[in-house]
């Protein structure tokens, strides 16, 4: 359904419960089916028969009047109109139009959640559309002033090193692997010992970049600790503001959809990969012609490595 639709004045009914019961609008920060789902035990009972209903088909909703949606949960117009609010929204249309925009964004992470009676072609369709609902939450939220400013330290870098474990290993490593976008010698290493040991003996001019989803590692936090107290300068890549941050000079907060579903993909590993290309990217780009005809050559001699088609 078009916004230009979702915009037009209901019934003389749904104007006058509107005046009486609209509240100030909120920001619509989350897709409004994710604050659906994570508020459903906290509304009241007859609210929940509309959480319900918007969750099992908010496409219908959406085309919906107030009367009609009142009439499909079983519930009130007030009632409808006390969801609403309790969700942050304005009234009834301030509503629809949250989940007009929630809708266009793409599947919410509310209805990816993975049954064991999916069948494959639903595990494919699910995990995509997870995947792309949450990379787009986490580009939303992502601070562009503090991207700047990491870019700006690693462009100067004297070296770098990479720190994380499980998961955000992973991404170490990955991000270790791009030193040639980085232009400097670039480090990751997983074991705590030889994390202890890079630390320790950077200086000013080299950069930490600590990698951790919680920001809680104990281990991980002390590395921070330890390349700040040698002169280092210190990038955290995390998925929110934690302890981790409070000890690095630029956080860079990655927040994903968090899903506690077993079968759910490491979504902030993956958001996490897509920042590291945008660092490594962003400092390649700022490098001389000179830099770039040697990474330039550096992939053609790669390339002869390869078996051609003949």
């Amino acid at each position: 359904m078009e916004l230009a639709a979702i915009l037009r004045p209901g019934t003389a009914r749904d104007r006058q419960v509107l005046t009486e019961h609209d509240a100030e609008p909120q920001a619509p920060l989350r897709n409004i089916l994710d604050v659906v789902r994570t508020s459903h035990e906290t509304l009241r009972k007859s609210e929940r028969k509309v959480a319900d209903l918007v969750l099992a088909d908010p496409q219908r909703v959406l085309g919906a009047t107030l009367a009609d949606t009142a009439a499909e949960a079983g519930v009130s117009q007030p009632t409808v109109i006390r969801f609403c609010n309790a969700l942050g929204c304005a009234g009834y249309q301030d509503f629809r139009l949250r989940l007009a925009h929630g809708l266009a964004l793409g599947t919410p992470a509310t209805h990816s959640v993975l049954l064991p009676t999916d069948p494959p072609a639903s595990v494919v369709e699910k995990i995509f559309d997870y995947t792309i609902t949450s990379l787009d939450w986490a580009r939303r939220n992502l601070d562009p002033q503090a991207m700047e400013a990491a870019i700006a330290l690693l462009e100067t870098a004297r070296s770098i090193e990479f720190f994380g474990f499980g998961a955000s290993g992973i991404v170490a490593r990955d991000a270790q692997q791009k030193f040639p976008l980085f232009g400097v010698p670039c480090g990751a290493q997983l074991d705590s010992h030889q994390q202890i040991m890079s630390a320790s003996v950077m200086r000013e001019g080299d950069v930490a970049v600590v990698i951790s989803n919680t920001g809680r590692t104990r281990s991980l936090i002390e590395i921070a600790d330890v390349a700040r107290e040698g002169g280092a300068k210190v990038i955290a890549i995390t998925g929110s503001r934690n302890a981790l941050t409070a000890r690095c000079d630029i956080a860079l907060v990655v927040e994903t959809l968090e899903n506690t579903n077993v079968y759910t993909p490491t979504i902030s590993r993956i958001a996490a990969l897509v920042v590291i290309d945008i660092l490594s990217t962003a400092v390649a780009l700022r490098r001389s012609e000179g830099a770039a005809d040697r990474f330039d050559l550096m992939k053609r001699r790669l390339n002869n490595l390869r078996l051609t088609d003949e």
